[in-house]
């Protein structure tokens, strides 16, 4: 039998202690689950364990989007879309809510049934970077609501509110499993589309942002990246926007996918100073609420931005970036495989989708005698 190349060896011994991790979590849950015990089970070191993960923590984030993924991966859509915004939050919410745990669930096994992170973002960076990603969840789930006929334009504030009322019910369920009428609680997301909020059009830092600024660069567009909202290739040298936002800045891609003009392709690279735990959040919390709209929206209508994950900062390298962090904001506009406008810095996005100057693909070429 051939021998096994450092990389697949590396491969299996990843899988072997995600396989264990599981397994101890399960039985145990998040805090009281032991690092010696998972090396214990994967039959490994202690050592080995922490070659693959940096802890704990990132064991469990590790472990709740694998399984996340698999859900989004295996998501069918429906046979037809609900023919309203209410009905469409309705049937998100009864989707979302089949990860409640019953009453004879062990506690650990609820525990990963619900992603629940109770315990575990116990860190400054961690919990703000949660907010943002609550943020970027109800955009996403509001351009999806806004498809919908009879909709609201701007659909945020209700689809903010149907999240904070889904995972209130997780938070009862997770300490007191049975307890909660899901039937009630799908009728009551059902009325949010039509509840009476006001959605600022602009946030208030807008009108100061510096304008981007136009260049004519050539753009070697990297290659194997895909849109986890389709589960597509996604080919960056497509005319449009993107967007490059450390994940302590999602929120800001809604300024944005509001000021792109119509016909844009806008994507949104996710960038991470931290890929083995923030990274690992915000793959956890996207795969949960994709794999929830793939089964309420056909794929026509799911949210139109592309969402890319960049772990290896093949993004930002393309653009002579060295580094990221999770305060990362930069954009560019791209026109007939040209960079036609920069920006960087707090409403990047928002410059760069705005940018008025004409693409030098389309300008009037001189005619030639």
């Amino acid at each position: 039998m051939a021998r096994l190349t450092r990389a697949q060896q590396q491969e299996r011994t990843r899988a072997a202690v995600l396989a264990a991790a599981r397994e101890e979590f399960a039985e145990h849950g998040y805090a009281e689950a032991k690092v010696d015990r998972i090396a214990e089970r994967a039959e490994l070191t202690r050592g080995a364990v922490y070659s693959n993960f940096t802890g704990k923590r990132a064991l469990y984030l590790a472990v709740l989007a694998e399984a996340a993924e698999r859900a989004s991966a295996a998501a069918e859509p429906p046979v037809e879309s609900p023919d309203s915004a209410g009905r469409a939050l309705g049937a998100f919410a009864r989707v979302w809510l089949e990860r409640l745990p019953l009453a004879d669930d062990t506690p650990g096994s609820g525990h990963l049934q619900l992603r629940s992170l109770s315990g575990v973002l116990d860190t400054a960076p961690t919990r703000a970077a949660l907010a943002e990603l609550v943020r970027f969840e109800a955009l996403l789930l509001a351009l999806a609501l806004e498809s919908r006929p009879g909709a609201g334009p701007r659909m945020v504030r209700p689809a903010a509110l149907a999240l904070t009322l889904l995972h209130g019910a997780a938070g009862l369920a997770e300490n007191a499993p049975g307890t909660g009428d899901p039937f009630d609680l799908v009728r009551a997301a059902e009325h949010l589309a039509d509840i009476a909020v006001t959605d600022d059009a602009e946030p208030p830092h807008l009108p100061f942002v510096a304008p981007a600024r136009p260049t004519e660069d050539r753009w070697a567009a990297p290659g194997g990246l895909h849109d986890e909202i389709t589960g597509r290739p996604a080919d960056l040298g497509d005319d449009g926007v993107v967007v490059t936002l450390g994940v302590a800045r999602l929120s800001a891609a809604e300024e944005a996918v509001r000021a792109a003009r119509p016909g844009d392709t806008v994507t949104i690279v996710v960038v991470t100073g931290d890929p083995a735990e923030t990274g690992r959040l915000a793959q956890l919390r996207l795969f949960d609420l994709v794999g929830c709209l793939r089964r309420v929206f056909a794929t026509g209508e799911l949210p139109q931005p592309r969402v890319v994950f960049d772990d290896g900062g093949a993004v930002p390298a393309a653009l002579g970036r060295d580094s990221v962090d999770d305060g990362t904001e930069f954009a560019v506009r791209v026109a007939d495989g040209l960079i036609v406008a920069r920006a960087e810095g707090r409403g990047a996005g928002h410059a760069v989708a705005g940018h008025g100057a004409v693409d030098r693909g389309r300008r009037k070429r001189p005619e030639t005698t």
